[in-house]
């Protein structure tokens, strides 16, 4: 068997409203609780188990996902119709813009724990 990453714990707030917030700009379903769990499940089968815990003791984070042309466009339609300020860079010196990075399309924006959210349409290692 090959090694694949299965599912990580993301630390949250509020566990319920971190999982419906990436569920919804990401267009994922959220999954019933398994435990102090709510599960989110991406296309390649690893799950993203939220867990409430005080607010002080969440270090951020990064999570990158990689979605096509289409889900992109719908993503940041979903960021933009919801208010949710995004940059073009991972330090937010790029308001309002995305990137063009290795041929594709990203973008950065905060969930609401403080975690750093990231959409791109290609992979770090591809070429144009």
């Amino acid at each position: 068997m090959s090694v694949e990453l299965n599912h990580t714990i993301v630390h949250a707030r509020d566990n319920r409203e971190s999982a419906e917030f990436l569920a919804h700009i990401l267009d994922l379903e959220v999954g019933t609780e398994w435990g102090p769990f709510v599960l989110v499940a991406t296309a390649n089968g690893v799950t993203l188990d939220f867990a409430t815990i005080p607010a002080e003791s969440i270090v951020m984070q990064h999570y990158a996902f990689l979605v096509s042309e289409e889900e992109f466009d719908a993503a940041l339609a979903r960021i933009r119709a919801a208010g949710i300020t995004y940059w073009a860079d991972p330090h937010g010196k790029q308001p309002g813009e995305i990137n063009h990075h290795h041929g594709g399309r990203g973008v950065y924006f905060m969930d609401p724990a403080g975690h750093g959210m990231e959409i791109i349409t290609r992979p770090y290692d591809s070429h144009a």
